[in-house]
């Protein structure tokens, strides 16, 4: 809080936040809001940019395989983004974090991406360099593997941490019905749109269903962390970390009685704006985008990927470990 005589002062608690606003006094909370969430998309696209003459220069990236291949990379960006939660509780808790803080602000966003595309992309460059070499015959297999070990890694830290300490606990009744509503729900949209939207799939093929199923895990996701913890774990409910899935909780929670709020929660509307969105985004996607510019295409259809699936990810392995 920042106080009427200049004075800057870190407060402990939602309480004394709250005193501070009802005082007049400037507080300030961590966390995205909608200045930082714009920024971060026009330096993304900025990025995208210049990406996309690098991929040129080194001639690659010109195949939906390589979208596929790059599929563990944006569940490890959440993973590890769950490794810096979890060094947050083992901070609370009195312990020493596996990487602690200035050095954990590479997990945090939004260094967090900078530290995921900087692996990506020596990955990406050393399993080309496998192949132009003779030593696989396919860049692809040895991309994923490297984007699958780094998220068992992750994944396996955070199971040691569950398994041996008290701060990281394990919700197997949160992660079960989490990937498989969301692959119900992904099945039951693409079904639906494409007896709808004949041409839907000529565009992306099964990518659009992987986007799809990226999305629907980040609403399901936080449709189980903002309602549901208390009744599946016991726990108290996460509270929402993004712009977008605050505002529709809280125009969610504005506009039904709350009759219905203590049955059906607020979060429910987030999952199926995620659907539709994501399907929109499928659907905008077509053949000639990838005849006229295959890279950027390509990197765009990860980007949209990317942003659901990897806060997806964190927010169901919060949920499931506890953090």
């Amino acid at each position: 809080v920042r106080e009427a005589g200049g004075t800057t002062e870190l407060l402990g608690s939602s309480a004394a936040c709250q005193a501070a606003r009802s005082a007049g006094e400037v507080v300030a909370t961590p966390g995205y809001t909608t200045f930082s969430t714009v920024s971060y998309v026009v330096i993304l696209l900025a990025m995208l940019i210049g990406v996309v003459f690098l991929l040129r220069r080194l001639d690659i990236a010109t195949e939906l395989r390589f979208f596929f291949a790059l599929f563990p990379f944006m569940l490890f960006g959440g993973a590890m983004r769950t490794v810096e939660d979890a060094g947050v509780a083992a901070t609370d808790a009195g312990v020493e974090p596996l990487i602690s803080f200035p050095a954990s602000a590479v997990l945090i966003s939004p260094f967090i991406y900078f530290t995921v595309f900087l692996f990506t992309l020596a990955c990406v460059l050393a399993a080309y360099g496998l192949e132009r070499r003779g030593v696989v015959d396919d860049y692809a297999r040895p991309l994923f593997g490297s984007g699958a070990a780094g998220l068992a890694l992750a994944v396996g830290y955070l199971s040691y941490l569950a398994a041996t300490t008290g701060y990281v606990t394990f919700y197997p009744q949160v992660l079960v019905p989490t990937l498989v509503i969301a692959t119900v729900a992904t099945a039951g949209t693409w079904a639906i749109a494409t007896r709808r939207i004949s041409t839907i799939r000529q565009g992306t093929g099964a990518a659009g269903i992987v986007i799809i199923w990226g999305h629907a895990i980040d609403g399901v996701a936080n449709v189980i962390g903002l309602n549901w913890m208390p009744a599946l774990t016991g726990t108290a409910n996460l509270v929402p970390k993004h712009v977008v899935n605050a505002l529709i909780v809280d125009w969610t929670g504005r506009l039904l009685p709350d009759s219905i709020l203590a049955v059906t929660g607020d979060a429910w509307p987030f999952l199926l704006v995620k659907l539709a969105a994501a399907t929109f985004v499928v659907w905008v996607f077509n053949g000639e985008m990838f005849e006229e510019s295959p890279r950027y295409t390509l990197l765009l259809l990860i980007t949209v990927l990317a942003v659901g699936l990897g806060p997806g990810t964190r927010d169901m392995l919060r949920a499931t470990f506890g953090v």
